[in-house]
């Protein structure tokens, strides 16, 4: 049995997710609720859950006024959350599960199979969240990968490129290490475009502030500061030379 506490302030919202609970995932129950942060923190005091359902914006406060009450999060967090661009990018770079309102089942069953299967303690993820949430920063200094094993922070400054690996993403680094990441190269760019990042190619995607050279022969080409040479195609290939020219 999974345990799962609900916070909302919306009274409605709270009866309709335990329904889709009861009936999309009857593995978990529902040991409590609150409608608040004041009483959500007093509840989480007095009682442990497996998975917590969160809503960000509250009538006394954000989810995450509530967050920084608790001094550990022993438990997994799904959000709640109204359409926010903002709020959703940066979901996107901390890799954390969150549902629009009003929830659709399929995406809840999602989050909830994702839960199954990897238990991680996610604290370094939920504090990425909140800085960028917090913030509220146009950019942002730090990323959460997901590799097989491990969720890796790392700082956005430190990637030289990114190479698609079929559904996978190898992310190369200053320090020479690498990472093979369990998303699409497409997910990334999505991510990363306005971070100084460059799709030159199918299966690369760059940080141009560590282009060396653009070499115009064999098809054009770039190589980079750690000495790879980066393929690109003919179609990028103005649009390269011209985000070159103005860099």
């Amino acid at each position: 049995m999974i345990k799962a506490i609900i916070i909302d302030d919306i009274e409605q919202a709270r009866i309709t997710l335990k329904k889709d609970l009861q009936v999309y995932a009857p593995d978990v129950t529902v040991i409590g609720e609150a409608n608040g942060v004041i009483e959500g923190a007093k509840l989480l005091k007095s009682v442990l859950p497996d998975i917590l359902f969160l809503d960000i914006q509250m009538q006394d406060g954000s989810g995450f006024d509530l967050l920084d009450i608790l001094k550990d999060i022993p438990f997994k967090i799904i959000f709640i959350t109204a359409s926010d661009a903002h709020a959703i990018k940066a979901f996107r770079y901390a890799a954390i599960d969150y549902l629009l309102k009003p929830v659709d089942p399929d995406e809840l069953t999602s989050a909830l199979t994702k839960f199954r299967e990897q238990k991680l303690n996610e604290n370094e993820k939920y504090k990425l969240l909140n800085d960028s949430l917090k913030n509220n920063r146009k950019t942002h200094e730090r990323i959460a990968l997901h590799t097989q094993d491990k969720i890796h922070i790392v700082n956005i400054c430190d990637i030289i490129r990114c190479e698609s690996s079929v559904n996978y993403t190898e992310f190369y680094f200053t320090t020479g290490k690498k990472l093979l990441v369990t998303k699409t190269l497409k997910d990334f760019e999505d991510l990363l475009n306005d971070q100084g990042f460059y799709r030159v190619h199918q299966s690369h995607l760059l940080n141009t502030k560590f282009i060396k050279e653009f070499i115009k022969t064999d098809g054009g080409y770039l190589l980079m500061n750690d000495g790879s040479t980066i393929p690109v195609s003919t179609r990028k290939r103005p649009e390269v030379m011209k985000m070159l020219e103005e860099l």
